[in-house]
């Protein structure tokens, strides 16, 4: 498996920005292009410098906050986390938020590339040594902010994906899935956990992240797994049960992979019955390729990776190729935009917001690092008619980077509260944000 590639283009593109500088630039981009249900893809594009455009992170001010849609509020839900990345919703109110970031790494950071991308990784906020935890929030007078914390679980190994089945709490380590027993309102775990399965990791493990769900009648988890370099570079034998979904049920323990050719899924949700998940796409053909994307994850399913993208496309970097595979390469259903970096996703089925938020999914953007102008860096409303995505998306959170191109958050994990409130984590700012309706917050205010 051979990607193109070249030393002293890292070389140069590491001096060009470690002093300021831009490769690449493109500015006549539009920050939308290839979003929708049927984007156009421009042809791939392999420049000498490929373009590194990371904004720096910096955090929000006291008072600050995002920008909310007309007719929605913004808030602080809770402050003074540690890189927060993904959030669950118990039954009972309680928000759990997983304080995570990279494990060590050692193969990933060998090598010239590892190391530049190392330090751009830094200066976008995620160097910081995780702190394997969850943490419990609790907004006990119901008055949209957490007044009381709890450190709910420790002793994990980069958490991310958390889902409650019953009596049991279910979280997806890097390497493992977990689980504990669980029982309403408690504040703090201290029971072991029990190895339900072993997921790929091991000293490359370049997409660590895990996320969990369960199947609307509980029987089944699925968990997403993500590969082990930009276009299987590093070789296939790296590539084993990952770019994929797993489904575990819960009665035999019998795993297989339900879908496949999925470069990095994160978030996932259900509607009506199917599975929905967003994907990373891949790197390195240009500033508008590959748009991630949003798409139902079909029993069998195969979605391209590494060798075609957005269905059919041939990324002619993977030696030898498998037109076999490609043919049978399915359309994801809505394009996402080039670069975004899509990780969460919820159905809007359980939200109290306006009306035009009624139907279709919310889905967290982290944003680009490799594109200009800069492409995500927001959460946005996918709306849907007739079970499908359909139309242009709507800006829910936005102004993320400030005018001096620097991040003050970056929104990765969302869920929905008990109250029917949008819930966003944000590793950069440390905070989680509330959105709610205009009108809901003007009401608690007069109360």
């Amino acid at each position: 498996m051979v990607h193109r590639g070249c030393a002293i283009q890292l070389v140069v593109v590491f001096l060009s920005l470690s002093s300021g500088g831009r490769c690449a630039d493109t500015p006549h981009l539009k920050a939308n292009t290839g979003v929708g249900p049927n984007p156009e893809l421009p042809a791939p594009s392999t420049p000498l410098i490929p373009t590194v455009h990371v904004a720096t992170a910096k955090g929000w001010t006291l008072g600050d906050k995002p920008t909310a849609a007309a007719g929605m509020a913004v808030s602080r839900f809770a402050t003074g986390l540690d890189h927060p990345r993904w959030l669950c919703a118990l039954p009972n109110g309680d928000v759990l938020v997983a304080e995570t970031n990279a494990p060590p790494r050692p193969q990933d950071s060998a090598g010239l590339k590892s190391q530049v991308m190392k330090y751009f990784m830094q200066k976008a906020g995620v160097g910081t040594p995780s702190a394997n935890r969850i943490t419990l929030l609790r907004d006990a007078d119901g008055d949209g902010v957490a007044e009381t914390r709890f450190v709910f679980l420790t002793g994990l190994n980069s958490p991310f994906g958390m889902t409650l089945v019953g009596a049991t709490l279910f979280v997806a380590n890097t390497d493992s899935l977990m689980s504990y027993p669980y029982r309403e309102g408690q504040t703090t775990i201290v029971a072991a956990g029990t190895k339900i399965a072993d997921l790929p990791a091991g000293p490359l493990n370049h997409h660590w992240t895990k996320n969990v769900i369960a199947s609307p009648d509980r029987a089944k988890l699925y968990v997403t797994v993500g590969s082990n370099s930009n276009v299987a570079e590093n070789g296939l034998d790296q590539e084993s049960g990952r770019a994929a979904i797993w489904e575990i049920d819960l009665r035999s323990g019998r795993q297989r992979v339900f879908a496949s050719g999925l470069r990095n899924p994160n978030g996932m949700a259900w509607a009506n019955g199917t599975l929905w998940t967003v994907v990373n796409e891949r790197d390195e053909l240009g500033p508008e390729l590959v748009p991630d994307y949003l798409t139902a994850v079909h029993d069998g399913g195969f979605y391209g990776w590494p060798y075609s993208y957005y269905g059919q496309h041939p990324d002619d970097r993977v030696q030898p190729p498998r037109p076999d595979l490609v043919a049978t390469a399915r359309v994801p259903d809505y394009a996402l935009g080039a670069h975004t970096a899509a990780l969460g996703l919820v159905s809007a089925v359980e939200v109290s917001l306006p009306a035009r938020f009624k139907h279709g999914m919310f889905v967290t953007q982290h944003g680009s690092w490799n594109r200009n102008p800069f492409s995500g860096y927001k959460v946005i409303f996918v709306p849907f008619a007739r079970d499908q995505p359909l139309g242009d998306p709507i800006d829910v959170l936005s102004g993320f980077v400030d005018s001096a191109n620097e991040a003050r958050g970056r929104p990765v994990g969302v869920v929905v509260d008990n109250q029917g409130a949008l819930l966003v984590a944000d590793d950069v700012g440390n905070i989680i944000w509330r959105v709610t309706s205009s009108a809901e917050m003007t009401t608690r205010r007069a109360n």
